[in-house]
Order: C-alpha cells, then structure tokens, then sequence
C-alpha cells in the first residue's frame, strides 16, 4: 500500500450537506480500496504505524475460566 499524501487541490468550498454526501465516492471504491483507507485512518488516530502487523497485547488481557 503506497504512503497517502494529502492533495490539496482537491478541495472547494461546499456546503454541509455537499460535504457530507460522500457515498458516491466510496461506493465506487473497491472494498479492498475502502477498507485500506478505514485501516489507515485508524491507525492514524492511534498513533500506530498502518504498514506493520499489530498485534494483541496479551500481557493486558487475562484469560479466566468462567464459574458456572
């Protein structure tokens, strides 16, 4: 997956409404292509390098056995 850059010259001024109606685009996306993007703007948002394999920290969580 390349590094994704901001292109600058994509934007205008738009109302709310113009702005919010986006489903066009992403329909016509791949599902490969939109989940890339969703995986990319998590890691984003986390601080997490989206190019590496992350995995569950195992030392956090316990595994206990349920008393029925």
């Amino acid at each position: 997956m390349e590094e994704y850059r901001l292109d600058r010259t994509a934007f205008k001024i738009q109302t709310f409404e113009e702005a919010s109606n986006q489903r066009e685009y992403w329909l016509s996306k791949t599902p490969k292509e939109r989940l890339e993007a969703a995986w990319y703007l998590i890691c984003a948002a986390y601080n997490l390098d989206y190019r590496a394999e992350n995995r569950l920290d195992r030392t956090y969580f316990q595994i206990r056995k349920r008393d029925e």
